[in-house]
């Protein structure tokens, strides 16, 4: 019997990894109905990793806390064996906000401190912060405050929130949270890289797609330079250079700040879906994401579950695809198709991402045993 895994992330703005991993399996069963399927949604981290939690057994805490830019806003984490997986935009997400100069200086991360304070009120021995996605850049300067911490200026009078609040930070006064921390471990999930500053940091590069504009880059980049000196006033490391500090717009950092340490964040949910089991004795793989492109070979769900693949045909399904062959090869992927390739306009292919998927999955899925 042919031996399937389906295994892919999110499609933003039409399906959740579980989502699309139903209408793959539909789609395969189109075509081979007598194929054993075996669906394992992934994430790396980033939005859509409480959905793959949840499939996964995790419990979801749901409660409002502030968003990022004052509004209330309904947020979750999950529980899974005494771990808290927070993720930061769920509270301070992109789509909270309508992006613009403004907003790129005023977001701020209090709400995700908000969720991890009720994780320990609720016993949680483990956090783990998941970093993408967030409207805000503000080196998780709003949820350090939220778990007890003072973010000051020169005067030792509190700054406020917003990354551009924190042109005035002096110093900081972390032993409160520290106190709340001791004898929890906290884990700074994402596949970024980039430090806190610089050309490659937080602010230069994903402060344009919150609304900065280069006058606010400039801000942002120098008011977190304060940011950094402030936290190692308050005895934290320099996290400036850090990589992977500038994840989250620097929301990473703030964590790293307290003894957060970081990991990959794909290698630490696939750990929890049993993906890696589910591949032994696989005839073939399928994966996919909303745009498979140069993102998407480092540190992405499609690139760790084709490093975990290596041997086993890969077939590639996603909204739009903007690799190349050669990208394609590098992954191993012997089939791919995309959504909007298929569909009249990239609204209609949102709008019907399951149906399209469904019929997608069949014709390569067939085009594969045929060949």
């Amino acid at each position: 019997m042919t031996r399937i895994v389906i295994a892919p992330d999110k499609f933003k703005g039409s399906l959740t990894a579980v989502e699309a991993a139903a209408a793959i399996a539909l789609g395969v069963r189109d075509a081979l109905p007598d194929a054993e399927i075996v669906t394992c949604p992934v994430a790396d981290g980033g939005e859509g990793t409480l959905d793959v939690l949840e499939a996964a057994g995790a419990r979801i805490v749901r409660l409002t806390v502030r968003g990022p830019l004052e509004d209330p806003v309904q947020a979750s984490y999950a529980v899974l064996d005494g771990t808290a997986y927070v993720e930061s935009a769920r509270a301070c997400g992109i789509e909270f906000v309508e992006p613009s100069p403004e907003t790129a200086l005023g977001a701020h991360t209090w709400g995700v401190g908000e969720l991890l304070a009720d994780a320990l009120i609720h016993g949680a021995r483990r956090l783990v912060l998941t970093v993408g996605g967030t409207a805000s850049t503000d080196g998780g300067a709003g949820m350090l405050g939220a778990l007890g911490g003072g973010v000051l200026d020169a005067f030792g009078a509190p700054v406020g929130l917003g990354g551009g609040t924190l042109s005035r930070v002096a110093s900081t006064e972390l032993t409160p949270v520290r106190e709340r921390l001791d004898g929890v471990s906290v884990a700074v999930a994402t596949d970024v890289t980039n430090p806190l500053l610089g050309p490659e940091g937080a602010a230069a590069v994903f402060g344009p797609q919150k609304g900065a504009g280069p006058s606010e880059v400039k801000v942002l980049d120098e008011a977190l330079g304060r940011w950094a000196h402030a936290l190692q006033v308050g005895g934290a490391p320099d996290v400036s250079r850090i990589p992977g500090a500038g994840a989250g717009g620097g929301v990473a950092a703030g964590a790293i700040a307290l003894g957060g340490v970081v990991e990959s964040g794909f290698d630490l949910i696939a750990g929890l879906t049993g993906v890696d089991a589910a591949l032994v004795g696989a005839d073939l793989v399928i994966t996919g994401e909303g745009s498979l492109d140069e993102q998407s070979l480092n540190g992405k769900a499609p690139a760790g579950i084709a490093d975990r693949a290596r041997g086993i045909p890969l077939i590639a399904l996603a909204g739009r695809i903007q690799l190349d062959a050669a990208g394609l090869q590098r992954l191993g992927v012997v089939g791919s198709s995309a959504l909007i390739d298929h569909a009249p306009s990239v609204e209609h292919a949102q709008a019907n991402a399951a149906e399209l998927l469904r019929a997608r999955a069949a014709e390569v899925v067939r085009d594969w045993a045929a060949g």
